[in-house]
C-alpha cells in the first residue's frame, strides 16, 4: 500500500480509502487483510487482468479526445538496436504515420520483460530460443506472453587468427575444454547459448559487453561466442576468424501480451518488424 501510495504521489490512507469505495461500489472484497499485509482474493485477481485494459483504453480515450498523436511503445535488448531496429522504424513510420514508436533498449532482458508484463511497454525484441519465451535458458516471465519469432540469428565462435584452433577443421565441444570463453554476465544471450552449445568445459573470463568481448578475443586473450552481425567487420578485415565448429541460430524474438494485440498499431508492429 505504501508503494502504491508512493507511486502515485497520494497518502496511504487516501489509496486505501479509494480501494474500499471500489470494493463497496462492486460489492466484493478485492483484497484479504491481515497481520502481515494484503493479497488479491480471487475476485480481486479478476479485476487485476481487467484493470489493464480499462487503464489503456482509459489512456487511448485521453489522447484521442485531446487530439493527442498516439504513442507505442517498442523495447529491444541493446545488442540488437543497431542491427535490427532501424529497418523496423522505418517500416513503421511507412505504414502508420499516424502513430509515433518510441524506442526503449535495455541492456538487461529482465527489465524488458517485466516492462511488457505491467504494460509500460506494447511489445519488444529480443534473443531467445526454443518453443517457449526463455527456451534459451533465462527464467521464465511471470506471466504468459504471446510472441513472434522473426529472423535467425546466425552465431559465430571466434578467435584472433593465431590462436592455435584457428587452422583445426571439425571441431567439436570437447575441444574447447581448456579454452578461455570471454563472457558478459550469466544472465546475458551468449553466456546462455555457450552453456547449451559449448557445455561447462570452456574456463568463463568476464570480459564485458559484446564490442569488450570482441576486443579481448582479437588481442588474443581469448575465443567468444557472438551474434555474427557484431563481428563481420572483424572478420572482413581479417582481426577475427570464425573456428570450425557447427553452431544453431538464435532466433530474434518479438514478444507482447496478447491483451495488446487491439491496441492501434500494434499489428503494424508485427508486420514492420516482419522481413519483408
Amino acid at each position: 500500500m505504501t508503494d502504491a501510495a508512493v507511486a502515485l504521489g497520494f497518502a496511504p490512507s487516501s489509496v486505501s480509502q479509494q480501494i474500499r469505495t471500489l470494493e463497496e461500489a462492486l460489492g466484493v472484497a478485492l483484497f484479504v487483510r491481515g497481520p502481515k499485509g494484503m493479497r488479491l482474493t480471487p475476485a480481486g485477481e479478476r479485476l487485476q487482468g481487467w484493470a489493464r485494459a480499462l487503464l489503456d483504453q482509459a489512456e487511448q480515450a485521453t489522447r484521442d479526445v485531446r487530439r493527442e498523436r498516439r504513442q507505442l511503445r517498442l523495447g529491444a535488448l541493446e545488442t540488437l538496436a543497431g542491427s535490427y531496429l532501424p529497418a523496423v522504424i522505418t517500416r513503421f513510420a511507412e505504414r502508420r504515420p499516424d502513430i509515433d514508436l518510441e524506442i526503449h533498449t535495455e541492456r538487461a532482458r529482465d527489465g524488458l520483460l517485466a516492462d511488457v508484463i505491467k504494460g509500460r511497454l506494447e511489445a519488444a525484441l529480443l534473443l531467445d530460443s526454443g518453443d517457449d519465451v526463455g527456451g534459451l535458458g533465462f527464467p521464465a516471465p511471470a506471466e504468459p506472453l504471446t510472441f513472434i519469432d522473426l529472423d535467425p540469428v546466425p552465431l559465430a565462435l571466434v578467435s584472433a587468427p593465431g590462436h592455435p584452433l584457428a587452422a583445426r577443421a571439425a571441431l567439436t565441444p570437447d575441444d574447447l575444454t581448456h579454452e578461455r570463453l570471454l563472457v558478459n554476465v550469466p544472465e546475458c544471450s551468449f553466456w546462455m547459448a555457450g552453456d547449451r552449445i559449448l557445455g561447462s568445459g570452456p574456463q568463463r573470463i568476464r570480459a564485458g559487453g559484446v564490442p569488450v568481448m570482441r576486443a579481448w578475443a582479437e588481442h588474443g586473450l581469448g575465443i567468444s561466442l557472438l551474434p555474427r552481425f557484431a563481428v563481420a567487420d572483424s572478420l572482413r578485415s581479417g582481426t577475427l576468424v570464425q573456428l570450425d565448429l557447427p553452431l544453431p541460430d538464435l532466433c530474434l524474438r518479438l514478444i507482447w501480451r496478447e491483451d495488446q494485440e487491439a491496441l492501434p498499431g500494434m499489428r503494424d508492429i508485427l508486420y514492420a518488424a516482419a522481413r519483408p
